[in-house]
């Protein structure tokens, strides 16, 4: 049994410390429990609690993971535990839905990527465009999944999955605690696996293809005849491409180009009320138009990269993508006959329904059935330009595709798995709604408290800066951006003698390896000397959380933390030396601190401050009864309705883990906490700056020295 610390009676606050106790694990087996022995008098002070620095020779540094609610890369916690007293994993070549449509794989996701996530509605969940805030690496057992529809999926046990019970881990663990996994039948949530095509097709069939969908299907094309006085003919050539979508035109003119066409680009048309921007090509010259006539010309058959690229000329000239429906309008035969017949060819099941069937001209539109997995393939399949239509957000998470689990087999081998944190908290992995889970119950994994053990008992990780040096060296390290601060603040107490956050930052400076920082404490201005010469290029930023602006609660709620004063400065002290800052307001605790929402980032702006996030409160695992103790502690009379607001935000529990909703809440008062923040970060200019993530082409491996051992 681990040695605890044995000061804290349940309800006790003690001074200087956040949680009131030390609360068992759920690892433990063994329960405490307080026992008057006779030596303890009334009248004696009880002993300071002390923190207790173990130093420990870890293993590895680059955890590669962290919690999915601040942004960050790959993560490096200097300490384990954290003395301020506040409060998982898949295969590398698994393909992760992009913004735009396309699939990239798991290992080759960088910070700062669109990508889709889900947000929880109401009774229903809808898919939404979302940001890569953190990417990292480990190495674990691991399972592979495979569903009905074939699709397949190797995570760690650890891993979860959303399925139509809620999210479930891939495995139980070993051990006592149970807790949610996946069997046999479980369905999981999203549209399975897309096959895509074998090669990329965007060769000289493919853009002629595309050149005459797009221009028969949008263009003027014509030869206007006539005489002319004192000429032998008056013929006048013209070629002319006005669109509002400037993706497509660009890649016509590209094209256009690739095959000796030259065009001018002009404004056709103004944006005005009621009417979009339209910029246009043209050419006038007899050669040109004479040549464009031969590229659009119809094949024999609508067959292989043609059909592929005229699917995607005409989809981005008369097609249409909204309500979940794939749609493409013509009013001639023949352009409706090529349409079905290339869709065809790529297996596509079409139908054709006609409006106004007896109008002289009626409209035809080819449409695509099979739900959203086909309307996937669809876009990968054809590569249409123009992005606004391969758009799937607000879409509602259903399909007709068999997504049960059919099996769950371990691997023998310890695999290199992925994950990443993002703006929504899940991510669409092979077609599968999946997401990764955070600090002080951390702890109970070393057979210790999340109460004050989290705070007293920390672990220090010196040999943190040779392990970083070693693990940047190696040959197959790809550089992608570090936070500091993922799970334990890297700028708590015992770092002011310690200082292993400052020899990482200078092997992170040797390398020009890009990181970012969040703390709460303004022992980060010590190390401005390291941090602004590497924001100059484009290499650090670093994040404040501020929780309230009244001194009294900050003693309370992070009594070891820098005040609230001394973190503004601390924002505003950064910004001067030329460090991109944000803040973060974060924990939002309701009825007690969420009354400071505007005013931190009022006074965070004035600071200098240019990016804001926020998270409500999150009670995991052992969090929520410490909380508890707390408020009973200091705010008896306010308990009560604290804890019923809480259980308003989320759905009438302590916590509710789901992603998409564990960092906002659900319900009125989470949506008006949404709402305040939103307004207020609009007023002030927050979060305007789309530069995305840090640059990571400047990393060079650090200087070779002699070799470390492990252990």
């Amino acid at each position: 049994m681990a040695l605890k610390t044995t000061r804290g009676d349940r309800g006790a606050p003690t001074k200087g410390r956040g949680a009131p106790s030390n609360l068992e694990g759920r690892y433990e087996s063994w329960a405490r429990e307080a026992v008057d022995d006779g030596w303890a008098r009334e009248e004696e002070e009880p002993r300071r609690l002390e923190t207790v620095v173990t130093p420990e020779t870890a293993k590895s540094i680059i955890a590669r993971n962290q919690s999915p609610d601040i942004p960050f890369e790959q993560s490096i916690n200097p300490y384990r535990g954290c003395e301020h007293g506040c409060v998982y994993c898949l295969a590398g070549e698994t393909p992760i839905l992009m913004g735009d449509g396309a699939v990239k794989p798991l290992a080759e996701l960088r910070v700062g990527d669109e990508i889709y996530g889900t947000e929880k509605r109401g009774h229903y969940r809808y898919y939404l465009k979302t940001r890569v805030l953190a990417h990292w690496q480990t190495r674990k057992a691991a399972y592979r999944l495979r569903l009905a529809d074939g699709t397949e999926l190797i995570a760690s046990a650890d891993h979860r999955f959303l399925t139509e019970r809620g999210w479930k881990f891939v495995a139980q663990r070993g051990g006592r605690e149970q807790r949610p996994h996946l069997t046999l039948n479980n369905a999981l949530m999203g549209f399975g696996a897309v096959s895509s095509p074998p090669r990329r097709f965007d060769n000289r069939d493919y853009r002629r293809g595309y050149l005459c969908g797009l221009i028969r299907g949008d263009g003027h094309l014509g030869v206007y005849r006539y005489r002319r006085a004192g000429r032998a003919n008056g013929d006048r050539y013209r070629f002319r491409l006005a669109m509002t979508d400037v993706d497509a035109l660009e890649r016509a003119g590209r094209y256009l180009r690739d095959f000796g066409v030259g065009t001018d680009r002009f404004l056709f048309q103004p944006e005005r009320p009621n009417r979009q921007r339209m910029e246009a090509i043209r050419t006038s010259a007899r050669g040109s138009i004479e040549a464009i006539e031969r590229l659009i010309e119809w094949p024999e058959r609508y067959e292989g990269d043609w059909a592929r690229g005229f699917v995607g000329g005409i989809f981005d000239a008369e097609g249409s993508f909204s309500s979940g429906i794939v749609r493409i309008a013509n009013t001639d035969s023949t352009m409706i006959e090529a349409t079905r017949a290339s869709l065809g060819g790529s297996g596509f099941d079409t139908v054709l329904e006609t409006t106004k069937a007896h109008a002289p001209r009626p409209v035809h539109y080819v449409r695509v059935r099979g739900g959203l997995r086909e309307h996937l393939r669809f876009f990968r399949s054809f590569d249409p330009s123009i992005a606004r239509k391969r758009d799937i957000a607000d879409q509602a998470v259903k399909s007709r595709a068999d997504l049960d689990v059919v099996a769950i087999e371990r691997l023998d081998a310890e695999h290199d798995l992925f994950d990443i944190t993002t703006g929504t908290g899940d991510f669409i992995a092979n077609g599968v709604i999946s997401h990764n889970c955070y600090a002080r119950p951390s702890h109970a994994y070393l057979g210790l408290s999340p109460g004050l053990d989290f705070e007293t008992r920390i672990f220090a990780k010196t040999n943190a800066a040779a392990l970083l040096r070693k693990e940047l060296a190696a040959p197959n390290y790809r550089c992608s951006s570090i936070a500091l601060g993922a799970n334990t603040d890297p700028y708590q107490p015992a770092e002011r003698e310690l200082r292993i956050t400052r020899s990482i930052l200078e092997v992170l400076a040797e390398c020009d390896h890009p990181f970012t920082i969040v703390t709460k404490n303004a022992l980060v201005e010590r190390d401005i000397d390291l941090i602004a010469p590497m924001a100059a290029k484009d290499l650090a930023r670093v994040y404040v959380s501020v929780t309230n602006l009244d001194a009294e609660l900050a003693r309370k709620l992070e009594p070891r933390a820098s005040a609230p004063y001394r973190r503004l400065e601390a924002i505003k002290r950064l910004v001067a030396a030329g460090i991109p800052s944000g803040v973060l307001v974060a924990p939002v605790i309701p009825f007690i601190t969420d009354r400071h929402m505007e005013e931190i980032l009022e006074r965070a702006r004035e600071a200098g401050a240019t990016e804001a996030g926020y998270i409500l409160l999150r009670l995991p695992h052992e969090v929520a009864p410490l909380f508890k103790e707390w408020l009973a502690a200091h705010y008896p009379l306010k308990a009560e309705h604290v804890m019923s607001l809480v259980h308003q935000m989320r759905g009438g529990k302590d916590y509710d883990a789901t992603f998409g909703v564990r960092q906002r809440g659900t319900g009125n008062f989470a949506e008006l906490l949404g709402k305040r923040f939103a307004l207020a970060c609009a007023r002030l200019g927050f979060n305007t700056d789309r530069r995305g993530g840090l640059d990571t082409t400047r990393f060079r491996p650090p200087r070779s020295g002699p070799q470390l051992t492990l252990f």
